[in-house]
């Protein structure tokens, strides 16, 4: 029997409970200062409509999106199932004007009025959940005319767990049970999420490689083939 979708949520986010202080700590190391941070600014500022917008950030972890993007002048509300994530995501946004707002949410069924936002964003999310397609069509729905989705994500275990390169012990105890339940998360190709984001309805569906992204990474990790992974940007339109 497969697991249920709520099951599969639990293990899901009780995995990043547990993983968010040492999460932040990689994220914080990789990310804040130097070339990669601008590259990852650069990302967001080409994939959001131009400021002031009211812009969901799915699945913010510890917010390094919903930061970024309220650094270029956006109103930004993030949602995460997993309160060590959002805790963490709200120690970072001190100083930020406006601060970012975060809050538990489910990528599944966020709960907003329909048409409230201007972009969606969710990085390394869609790979996580039990049903894409799902998502996918409740943020076209948040999405006012003309409003942008901007994902980015990868190929991250088309190997399964074993071939994900060096991974914590909970995520092997967590993830291993409910990973056949994970469509995207064993993809072979980047194609099945533009596919699943097609399906959805949105128009005027791009991929673009972040190969920039890609190269700084790999001189933060080396060696490490699952951070240096390929990372490609999705971008629709609600038309």
């Amino acid at each position: 029997m497969s697991p249920s979708v709520g099951h599969v949520q639990r293990r899901i986010t009780r995995y990043w409970d547990e993983r968010a202080g040492a999460y932040d700590a990689h994220q914080h190391a990789q990310i804040e200062g130097g070339q990669l941070r601008e590259a990852w600014r650069e990302v967001w500022r080409r994939a959001l409509p131009e400021p002031p917008g009211e812009v969901l950030d799915v699945g913010t972890g510890t917010g390094r999106v919903a930061h970024l993007a309220t650094e270029l002048g956006h109103r930004v509300c993030g949602i995460d199932p997993s309160e060590g994530m959002l805790e963490r995501a709200r120690r970072g946004a001190s100083g930020l004007h406006p601060e970012p707002s975060f809050s538990r949410g489910d990528a599944l069924a966020a709960d907003f009025a329909e048409e409230a936002f201007d972009a969606v964003t969710a990085r390394y999310v869609l790979w996580t959940l039990p049903d894409p397609d799902a998502a996918l069509r409740r943020w076209r729905r948040l999405l006012r005319d003309g409003g942008r989705l901007a994902i980015v994500d990868g190929t991250w275990f088309p190997g399964g767990i074993d071939g994900g390169g060096a991974l914590p012990e909970a995520f092997h105890r967590e993830y291993g049970e409910v990973l056949g339940a994970l469509p995207l998360a064993t993809a072979h190709s980047i194609d099945d999420t533009v596919a699943a984001v097609r399906r959805a309805g949105f128009a005027d569906v791009a991929l673009t490689p972040l190969e920039e992204v890609e190269v700084l990474t790999r001189l933060h990790h080396g060696d490490d083939e699952q951070a240096a992974r390929r990372q490609y940007l999705v971008t629709g339109l609600r038309a």
